[in-house]
């Protein structure tokens, strides 16, 4: 692989994964544009290589944005497209709001589906391109507090492996991976509180864009980062009762750190 040849679409480069995977490609030589909702942050990330990193403050939610993305990626000629964007709301499926849940679907699952089909025909132009889905490792494991979060998740990876086998005749190539906890600002002070009580490893985003770049570069097409993660998401393929009552003794550690604390009417 020779970055100083790739010209690579990140979403959600405004977050923390996606903020220190530019960083990384940027570093081995990538020509990028980045695209996130956060301007400060974008601007950030131009500085550090101004003559190669172009950014693009949009919503991919907005169908309106995404237009524009497709039409600056176009004319940037992109390479390889990392859908980085996604979000995140931990907490009890019976409380969330509807909107939270919609707006979660619309992000994680529709507009990366949406923007992946809009720049397909700009990729199958090379004689070499790349789609990367940085999923999660609640995309394999259903998790107590997670419902909606795992739904796009699951969906994103499932998505990932039939377009990888619809494009198998064609020069673009479809990896998936999946991260455990990151240390991103994605994360509520619940969801850190719960990793800290059932004593989760949780990873820097800079080893997160590390081991991404590292899979793009070995063209692995599905890697889930983390021990004992990768343990789990075959366990709970192949032994999924044995998942299920382990985690049934986790749960009301995980009830009490979910549930929405009510605030005393006045």
């Amino acid at each position: 692989m020779r970055w100083s040849d790739r010209r690579i679409l990140v979403t959600g480069a405004s977050g923390g994964i996606g903020g220190a995977l530019v960083a990384e490609l940027a570093e081995a030589g990538a020509t990028l544009l980045i695209v996130g909702r956060n301007q400060p942050s974008l601007d950030r990330l131009a500085a550090l290589a101004p003559d190669r990193i172009y950014i693009l403050k949009a919503d991919l939610a907005q169908a309106e944005d995404r237009r524009r993305v497709v039409d600056a990626a176009s004319e940037a000629r992109i390479d390889m497209l990392i859908n980085a964007a996604g979000s995140n709301q931990f907490g009890l499926f019976e409380e969330q709001a509807p909107a939270a849940i919609s707006a979660m679907v619309e992000l994680n699952v529709t507009a990366t589906l949406l923007l992946t089909q809009a720049l397909l025909p700009r990729l199958l132009h090379h004689d070499r391109a790349w789609i990367v889905n940085v999923g999660s490792a609640f995309g394999a494991i259903g998790h107590p507090g997670y419902a909606t979060y795992c739904a796009t998740k699951f969906a994103l990876r499932g998505f990932s492996q039939a377009l990888r086998r619809e494009l198998a005749d064609t020069p673009v190539a479809v990896l998936h991976i999946a991260p455990r906890a990151t240390r991103t600002g994605m994360n509520s002070a619940a969801a850190d509180s719960l990793n800290a009580a059932l004593g989760n490893a949780v990873d820097a985003p800079e080893a997160v864009a590390a081991a991404i770049v590292s899979s793009i570069e070995k063209r692995t097409r599905e890697r889930q980062l983390g021990w004992p993660e990768c343990l789990l998401v075959h366990l709970n393929g192949l032994l999924p009762g044995m998942v299920d009552r382990a985690l049934k003794k986790r749960l009301p550690i995980i009830q009490r750190h979910a549930r929405r604390v009510s605030t005393p009417s006045s």
